[in-house]
């Protein structure tokens, strides 16, 4: 009798390994979303990526169904937020706010890189973006590009630029290899510092994010010699494109921000999250608020957004290598 239990119990024990996994250990992408939803930004609160963030999240919750929840986990240029993603299921509950510095310039700069922005993550989509913008300080005679690199010839021990993150220092030596002219980076923890560092007469020039650039130019602190677009923007009409400047082959590729997860998320969640995110860009109040922040609402969804971050990558490398950049992660 006992043997005969035991060859039962063995019997059903083969059955179950036999047996599928239960429905409930895979994501439900049919009754996606149905709990809230975690977006991790890797910046401080108050800043422009997390700014962004708190414009996007309520109306995501919207169209979703469900609390959308911003938690700022800091670090190591935002990497430690991405590396939390990463450590996260795959199941969509656990989304990435991610800027372009943060992962783009970073996969180009960082040859062991714990993560890529398209292979160890998903582009969801994208939200917005910002230009860069090459000033000086309002008080410097200096009035276009081309007297800011004869300036900066003439005057070697006096050409130097701010730079908060690898971004920075990518767009300003890519300048200098255009033009000829010198150029020493001096390290400054924000963006706001490299403008204060302008202002002051510590730095030559910037070439910084149209964000932090914009406000000071409208209050008469800095000027603006060039804006990296191919035509003017409204809120700096009379300052020339690099193009009119005389820098139509300067590549400073506009700045983004957008919403990643992590590889191996269902498609058809992806799919829920991308519609989800380009339709919350194309309500009239929060591109109204974006603009507000001196971003631009820019819907590109999962296929263009992958791409345009590839080539991004490209490109940064290419002038990381030829400018003979290091850079400490």
């Amino acid at each position: 009798m006992q043997r005969a239990q035991l060859k039962l119990a063995a019997a059903f024990v083969a059955l179950a390994l036999c047996m599928p996994a239960p429905v409930s250990a895979q994501p439900d992408s049919a009754a996606y979303p149905s709990r809230p939803i975690r977006m991790i930004v890797g910046f401080g609160a108050g800043g422009g990526t997390d700014s962004m963030a708190r414009i996007a999240a309520p109306k995501l919750s919207e169209l979703l169904g469900q609390p959308v929840v911003i938690e700022n986990r800091t670090g190591a240029g935002g990497r430690t937020a991405i590396d939390f993603v990463q450590s996260q299921p795959a199941d969509g509950y656990t989304i990435a706010f991610g800027a372009i510095g943060q992962l783009a310039v970073t996969a180009a700069i960082y040859p062991n890189l714990s993560f890529h922005p398209t292979r160890t993550l998903i582009p969801v989509a994208m939200l917005s973006s910002y230009l860069m913008v090459i000033a000086i300080s309002a008080s410097d005679a200096i009035k276009s590009v081309p007297e800011l690199v004869a300036y900066a010839k003439a005057h070697p021990d006096k050409s130097n630029y701010p730079t908060a993150s690898p971004t920075y220092t990518i767009a300003s030596e890519l300048l200098k290899m255009k033009t000829g002219m010198p150029g020493q980076s001096v390290p400054y923890r924000s963006s706001n510092e490299m403008m204060l560092s302008l202002i002051g007469g510590q730095s030559l020039f910037v070439f910084g994010d149209s964000p932090s650039v914009i406000p000071v130019v409208q209050g008469g602190k800095v000027r603006a010699l060039a804006v990296a677009n191919a035509t003017r923007i409204p809120e700096l009409a009379g300052v020339p494109t690099l193009a009119e400047a005389g820098l139509g082959d300067l590549d400073v590729r506009p700045q983004w921000n957008g919403v990643f997860v992590a590889a191996g998320t269902p498609p058809a969640i992806v799919r829920k999250l991308e519609a989800a995110a380009q339709k919350a860009m194309a309500d009239p109040t929060v591109r109204e608020r974006t603009r507000a922040l001196a971003y631009n609402p820019e819907i590109a969804g999962s296929d263009e957004f992958r791409a345009r971050i590839d080539a991004d990558i490209r490109t940064f490398s290419s002038v990381a290598k030829a400018a003979n950049l290091k850079f400490e992660p």
